[in-house]
């Protein structure tokens, strides 16, 4: 597997996108100016983490500001968890100005800096979400900037989230792009491998999409009610989402053209799943 500095050199835009910095007076956790530092005297130290459990806190509160001071605060010293933060915030516009390539900065930065952090440590999600999120930036690429789409490169960083975090989001997108012969050959078995580790960690969509290739014997061994049983989890695991309708047609189509024994040793292997679960 190509090494972190390798995923990240490619992840590199050149010396015209350089890393997002908010300078400015320090600030208190409670999201005002410190008055030391206004009055001239000594730095203020502030733990980072509690600058950043503040921040959360505010924005729990509703306090989108306040909030935004604290996570500045601990992201300009690095924290990884504000960083991403901060990049979501700036993704959907929540609290502040939406800025596709700010986002894309404060995620840079994290992968940057933690790509090497313990896969099991207590930041890692944050650090395989922000390959994420750099990985679908460099899909569509952001009007206007310097960041184009790079199909490849948006695999690079699935493909590292989805290996050395074992993220399974990541996971579901890189299999996506093998599916679709996106930025890396069309290999539907690949897909399906990529498409069965994130299953199992409860990712619906990719639950759907292993059991429509799994009913269909598309690519794979046929196994209509392993694909069934598939179906129906993600069926469930999906209601109230954005994916609802396209994962509960796949269901619905597998669901008609099975037979009963099918539909019967489906719910033999869910019974099992829901088991393993439990333990």
């Amino acid at each position: 597997m190509p090494t972190a500095d390798a995923y990240l050199r490619l992840a590199t835009l050149g010396a015209g996108l350089t890393l997002l910095v908010m300078a400015g007076p320090a600030l208190a956790l409670d999201g005002s100016k410190s008055d030391d530092m206004v009055a001239g005297g000594p730095p203020v130290l502030k733990s980072m983490d509690e600058a950043f459990r503040s921040g959360a806190r505010w924005l729990k509160n509703g306090d989108k500001e306040k909030a935004l001071v604290s996570l500045e605060y601990a992201a300009e010293r690095g924290h990884a968890a504000a960083q991403w933060k901060l990049g979501r915030m700036y993704q959907a516009g929540d609290g502040v100005t939406q800025d596709d390539l700010k986002a894309f900065q404060y995620f840079r930065s994290v992968a940057a800096n933690h790509a090497d952090d313990n896969p099991d440590g207590p930041q890692s999600r944050f650090v395989a979400s922000a390959f994420v999120a750099l990985g679908h930036y460099y899909l569509e690429g952001i009007p206007n900037t310097k960041v184009k789409a790079e199909p490849e490169r948006a695999r690079q960083m699935f493909d590292y989230a989805a290996s050395y975090f074992r993220d399974a989001e990541a996971q579901y997108y890189l299999a996506r792009l093998y599916l679709n012969g996106t930025g890396a050959p069309h290999d539907p078995r690949t897909a399906a491998r990529w498409f069965g580790l994130a299953a199992q960690k409860g990712q619906c969509q990719a639950q759907a999409m292993l059991g429509a290739m799994l009913f269909a014997g598309d690519h794979v061994p046929r196994q209509a009610a392993r694909g069934l049983m598939w179906l129906t989890l993600a069926r469930d695991a999906c209601r109230s989402s954005a994916d609802e309708t396209w994962v509960a047609q796949l269901y619905d189509g597998a669901y008609q053209q099975s037979i009963e024994d099918e539909r019967a040793l489906a719910l033999v292997y869910l019974k099992r799943w829901m088991e393993t679960r439990r333990e």
